[in-house]
């Protein structure tokens, strides 16, 4: 493995721990806290999806007329990515995004996507975010995590992108987390079977296959040691913003629990 890919994740290892051992998952014990689990969680889905489509930006041509963009190599790691994420199939074999599967996957145990969908409704009617956001009655948590990505979007820099992209979103579901989905489906399978799936294809084609991509691409990206560096301080970053998100499910999770 590239020795500089093998530093950064020394450095992100105690922050992957946290996230990985997050207080947030063991206690979610029913279709209650799972609902505020995903009404937060939406946000870091759609904004994955925000990420990856800026970096098909940056490292291949999407306008024309069509100019050769880059390094073939990174277009294809890219290019193979996206369609993945973009046009997966369902259970069904019906292509759609991930996004649209973890909003049937929410619509099915009735959570509230009032949020979200005011969120993103909002943005394509080119509404600024901070209205968007507002509007939404975007948990803070979810809005800081989606402001910190937009900052890395933004900043036009496709190492960073790659980075938090690579580093900072695959691989970070716990086996303990899945046991619990997996029994609360058996419970309620006519309420949690999509989100299941969700799961059960993010490990299969994000955490394994999607994640030897990804990991080629920053390293292609990552020309300097000043780039390794910034990629390394993005990183962290965008895992802190990850804990707060977790730390804000927990805690909306423990007032539902005492009010009840």
């Amino acid at each position: 493995m590239n020795a500089h890919i093998e530093q950064l994740q020394q450095k992100i290892a105690p922050l992957r721990e946290a996230i990985i051992n997050h207080k947030a998952y063991e206690v979610i014990k029913d279709i209650d806290d799972l609902k505020i689990f995903m009404e937060h969680h939406v946000y870091a889905v759609w904004d994955f999806m925000s990420i990856l489509k800026a970096l098909q930006n940056n490292l291949t041509c999407t306008s024309v007329p069509w100019f050769p963009v880059g390094n073939a190599e990174t277009r294809y790691l890219i290019n193979e990515i996206v369609a993945g994420e973009e046009s997966d199939i369902d259970a069904g074999g019906v292509r759609k995004s991930h996004y649209e599967l973890y909003l049937e996957a929410m619509e099915q145990c009735n959570a509230d996507l009032s949020s979200i969908n005011t969120f993103v409704n909002r943005l394509q009617q080119n509404t600024n975010f901070e209205t968007a956001f507002q509007e939404a009655n975007t948990p803070l948590a979810a809005k800081n995590f989606v402001e910190f990505t937009f900052d890395i979007i933004n900043s036009n820099k496709a190492h960073l992108q790659s980075a938090i992209f690579t580093f900072g979103r695959e691989d970070l579901i716990p086996g303990m987390f899945i046991s619990i989905v997996n029994d609360i489906n058996k419970k309620f399978p006519e309420s949690v079977s999509i989100f299941k799936y969700y799961l059960d294809r993010h490990i299969e084609v994000d955490g394994d296959h999607h994640s030897h991509l990804a990991l080629e691409m920053t390293a292609n990206l990552c020309t300097t040691e000043l780039h390794w560096q910034e990629a390394t301080e993005a990183t962290i970053l965008a895992l802190q913003k990850r804990l707060e998100l977790w730390d804000s499910v927990y805690n909306e999770v423990i007032k539902k629990q005492k009010d009840k």
